[in-house]
């Protein structure tokens, strides 16, 4: 999509208690009568990768944010853990207006979605995990992607990034330029940060008792959270559907973003509760 049609996003910046964060908000049209959606990023991603769904799902309002030290957000003034975030996510919500929202979370950000869907089951439509596990108690990725995952010069280096791209993430390399013209690194303080709120964490006690309609995408290529993880979380979670995206890597939420939001849109504008179980003709079955 060219820049200058680009669908921008409303900029602000909110404090959670000391804690400084940046917020975008992409606006659908006005009177829209679908949800919005709350969406969690990737570790170190800052939320300029949201772009690409702030644009496709134009016709429904997106609200996402920087957490500490990441992208425009100030450095992390203390540890956080995942309850916190989801109530930072929460507070956003409540000043700008919104209280009954789908939630999307990807990687790192979907143990996000999956805490924020337990600590605030009532104000949670629908529920969209993409590449992501229940937690600690994962099945883990390629050691070849984790290390180099661990490197900094992924964040700093456009070389390196493509270099390794396919190594990293299992996505074809037409995606690294896509991934590299929306990322800023992210402060190392606020990375470790991010790494240290997970430590610990499993969602798997809590999955059985969400109520919440959840599609569950994974990549049979992603090196960094196996295929593996999204099966465990179908198995646990009631009210779940999962798609596999065959050839899919980690990023394939960027790297085949127009296939996925169709995807997305036909289950988050499904049937409600007291409608017919969304038919598997509607979203392609799991492999």
């Amino acid at each position: 999509m060219h820049k200058e049609n680009q669908h921008l996003p409303e900029i602000r910046f909110e404090k959670i208690g000391l804690q400084k964060l940046r917020v975008a908000i992409w606006r659908g049209p006005e009177g829209s009568e679908k949800r919005p959606l709350l969406f969690f990023n990737g570790i170190g991603a800052n939320l300029e990768i949201a772009q690409p769904l702030g644009e496709l799902l134009c016709d429904r309002d997106v609200i996402t944010f920087d957490l500490p030290g990441i992208g425009g957000s100030p450095r992390p003034l203390a540890p956080y853990r995942p309850w916190w975030v989801a109530h930072a996510a929460r507070q956003i919500l409540k000043r700008n207006g919104y209280d009954k929202v789908d939630v999307m979370g990807v990687s790192w950000g979907g143990g996000m979605a999956q805490q924020f869907a337990c600590q605030y089951k009532k104000h949670v439509g629908r529920l969209v995990l993409a590449a992501t596990s229940p937690g600690v108690i994962m099945v883990p990725g390629e050691l070849a992607a984790l290390s180099k995952m661990a490197h900094p010069m992924r964040y700093v280096s456009q070389d390196y990034l493509v270099k390794h791209f396919e190594t990293l993430y299992g996505d074809e390399q037409s995606g690294a330029d896509m991934f590299a013209e929306h990322m800023k690194p992210p402060s190392l303080r606020g990375y470790l940060a991010q790494l240290s709120a997970m430590a610990g964490w499993t969602a798997l006690p809590f999955l059985p008792f969400l109520p919440h309609r959840t599609l569950i995408l994974a990549g049979d290529k992603d090196k960094i959270v196996p295929l593996a993880n999204a099966k465990i979380l179908k198995f646990m979670i009631a009210k779940s559907q999962l798609h596999v995206v065959e050839g899919g890597g980690h990023l394939f939420l960027l790297s085949r973003a127009e296939e996925i939001l169709k995807i997305m849109t036909t289950f988050l504008d499904g049937p409600g509760e007291a409608d017919l179980e969304i038919s598997d003709a509607a979203l392609a079955p799991a492999g």
